[in-house]
């Protein structure tokens, strides 16, 4: 499952905009940089960072969905590969007989075999395609945890901007290790995800009706 860095640290960019107040705020020390839009003010203190390597590392929704889309991508080639080797077996049973065989029965017996060859192909293909699309939908799932997270957390601090660093993937070349929220942010989003875990499962009402 290849759920990359480069792809949270969108989302954090993302993020990092929808936090950033566009109101000006006096503080001691602070820098304004003038857009042609608005007036952005950033105190010290107000920006932070997560550390995208080991968010994703520590993060157990990440951890959950990555073990459970490796089992699922496992067995799908385990399928595969028997129906290739079945396929295989068959098609050296066919070069065993096909001396003793009519043109007409070679001719049957290899547009079968040629069926079954273009069948395992799309059915590789398919389940490539299946998986790609889990593993997309999962990704989505996991960078909206992550963004609704840092939305309310960054709320609560009274940070404007979260950004994210990943070593060789990043435009942060040095900051304070006190701006690192890393580990805070680590922590409420495996407590939230294990709640979520043990939380009971509302069963779906029937809709009502309509008149």
């Amino acid at each position: 499952m290849k759920l990359t860095k480069l792809a949270l640290g969108v989302t954090m960019a993302s993020l990092s905009l929808a936090a950033c107040k566009q109101e000006p705020v006096k503080t001691d020390g602070s820098t304004t940089t003038t857009t042609s839009d608005s007036t952005v003010t950033a105190a010290i203190g107000d920006v932070v960072y997560v550390n995208a390597d080991t968010l994703l590392a520590n993060y157990d929704l990440f951890k959950d969905v990555r073990t459970r889309l490796q089992g699922k991508a496992q067995k799908a080639e385990s399928d595969l590969k028997g129906k290739a080797s079945a396929f295989e077996k068959e098609v050296g049973q066919y070069q065993q007989r096909a001396a003793g065989m009519s043109q007409e029965q070679r001719a049957v017996t290899e547009q079968r075999l040629a069926r079954k060859q273009q069948e395992l192909a799309n059915l590789n293909q398919s389940e490539s395609n299946r998986l790609m699309s889990e593993e997309s939908e999962e990704q989505k799932k996991i960078y909206d945890k992550v963004e609704t997270f840092l939305k309310d957390y960054s709320k609560e601090k009274g940070y404007k901007m979260v950004l994210s660093y990943s070593r060789g993937n990043s435009a942060i070349l040095y900051s304070d290790e006190s701006l690192d929220i890393t580990q805070d942010v680590l922590k409420g989003l495996n407590e939230a995800y294990a709640k979520e875990k043990t939380a009971p499962k509302e069963e779906a009402k029937p809709e009502a009706k309509k008149k």
